[in-house]
């Protein structure tokens, strides 16, 4: 079976906001259903005492039981054409002294069997009941009268409230109703603005399916999405440019590559053809197979660079980091191996200061010999190179090379520890070497922990390696 596709972000908005809707909506509805109650009930309470008053004023006039056909008389003037009302008095005997048409007979016992305090301000109620179908609210209160020695009577007034629950009925459910059409609304309007809240995305994803190997320069409009969307935007961007500056530079190193490899190779097959063109002695034979000796020993010389290049990339490359490394004796040994060749080109070296770390001493060495053999090679005929071992402020051994030379521009620095990048637009010849040299050095720093940078002006040129001190890399481990 296969899995459930995860459901959209549009989807997901608009179902949040449609919940979140509905409940407020709900909650409205019923805090507005609610307070139309609480005002019925409190205007039909108002009404019940402006009744309960009325036959207070008619039976405080009651001197003696003939007077109580009189205060009956008032009460049914006061309160013709108002059906929905009910009116009982009792005396505290239980004896009805007024009663509206069947009032008796519709109050419940919990209301009309009441004992109100004498207090006028007091009552008891509102008390809801239903009496043959019909829904009343009532209240029971005192009433005085004038005969001496009589208690007070018990006033009982109600009315009818079946109106009031018609209507409710119809509140709730035309509150029903606009709720419902409310959530549909909301929900409509929640997906449409998701929807479009969302557009940036949606021209994020299609700007993505353009990119490809040879559509590297499509950028993502970032100034024109959303905040939220802005770091997103701006990140991807980041990486495209990342992503075409890598393509550019692979495309360079292929290009490169096969420039270096041609070069050797069409050597070879130039000599082995003149040297089949026609017979040839032995010692012809023997000095094309030298010839071609060294075409084949710089090929295993770039081709063991190229590796060990690749061995660093995927953080293949071994250290010996326990050994402890004399830079001022490794600088000395390299020196005496290109004593010869700076004799030749009439340059001198001079190795000031010194410094110990630990590390792996053949590749340190290497990497000290590319730097010497590069500044040799740049520096002209009485130039002096300066070799300079300090340890800096912090603790760090820094090893400077620095030869006399044309000035390097700035934008050529960043890359000068680029493969096969090389300043001049013209290539070397093949004694020059494949132009790996900077960046196996770089490499090699990088894999000791260290780091390696260039500056150049004024016609001099300064590499400068900085490697953690003995007592730091012992500290770290």
């Amino acid at each position: 079976m296969a899995p459930m596709r995860p459901r959209s972000i549009t989807f997901r908005l608009a179902l949040f906001f449609c919940a979140a809707s509905t409940a407020v909506l709900i909650g409205l509805g019923w805090l507005v259903g609610v307070l139309v109650e609480q005002h019925f009930v409190q205007q039909d309470v108002a009404e019940l005492d402006s009744k309960v008053v009325l036959v207070r004023s008619a039976f405080a006039r009651v001197r003696t039981d003939a007077d109580l056909p009189v205060a009956g008389a008032t009460l049914r003037d006061a309160l013709v054409g108002r059906d929905d009302l009910l009116v009982a008095v009792t005396g505290r005997d239980g004896r009805l002294l007024y009663a509206s048409a069947s009032a008796a007979a519709r109050f419940p016992a919990a209301l009309i069997g009441s004992r109100p305090p004498v207090d006028p301000s007091a009552r008891v109620g509102p008390i809801d009941w239903e009496h043959d179908g019909q829904s009343f609210r009532g209240i029971t209160a005192s009433a005085s009268t004038a005969m001496p020695g009589e208690p007070p009577a018990i006033v009982a007034v109600a009315r009818d409230i079946g109106h009031h629950h018609a209507f409710m009925r119809d509140l709730w459910r035309n509150l029903a109703l606009a709720i419902g059409a409310g959530v549909a609304l909301t929900a409509l309007f929640g997906w449409i603005a998701a929807r479009r809240g969302l557009a940036p995305l949606r021209e994020m994803a299609t700007v993505t399916q353009r990119v490809s190997a040879s559509r590297l320069g499509e950028r993502l409009p970032a100034e024109s999405v959303p905040g939220e969307l802005a770091d997103l935007a701006a990140a991807f961007n980041d990486m495209l440019i990342r992503l075409e500056d890598s393509f550019r530079r692979l495309s360079e190193f292929s290009s490169d590559l096969a420039h270096e490899l041609r070069t050797p190779i069409s050597n070879l097959m130039t000599e082995t053809q003149v040297a089949i063109s026609r017979a040839r002695s032995a010692d012809e034979y023997r000095e094309v197979l030298y010839s071609n000796l060294e075409e084949y020993e710089r090929l295993a010389r770039m081709t063991s660079d190229m590796l060990f290049l690749a061995k660093a990339d995927n953080g293949l490359i071994a250290t010996d980091a326990r050994g402890l490394v004399d830079l001022a004796a490794e600088a000395r040994d390299v020196l005496g191996f290109y004593e010869a060749l700076c004799d030749e080109r009439g340059v001198t070296v001079v190795l000031e200061g010194a410094g110990t770390v630990r590390g792996d001493r053949p590749m340190l060495r290497r990497a000290i010999g590319n730097l010497l053999s590069n500044a040799i090679r740049h520096t002209a005929r009485g130039g002096t190179i300066r070799v300079t071992i300090v340890a800096n402020a912090a603790g760090a051994i820094e090893l400077a090379i620095e030869n006399p030379g044309e000035t390097i521009a700035a934008e050529h620095l960043p890359r000068l520890f680029d493969r096969f990048y090389r300043v001049e637009a013209a290539r070397h010849s093949s004694s020059d070497g494949a132009g790996l040299g900077l960046a196996i050095t770089r490499s090699i720093v990088e894999a000791h922990g260290g780091t390696i940078g260039v500056a150049s002006s004024d016609g001099l040129t300064r590499f400068t390696i900085v490697l953690p001190g003995e007592d730091a890399r012992t500290g770290a481990a």
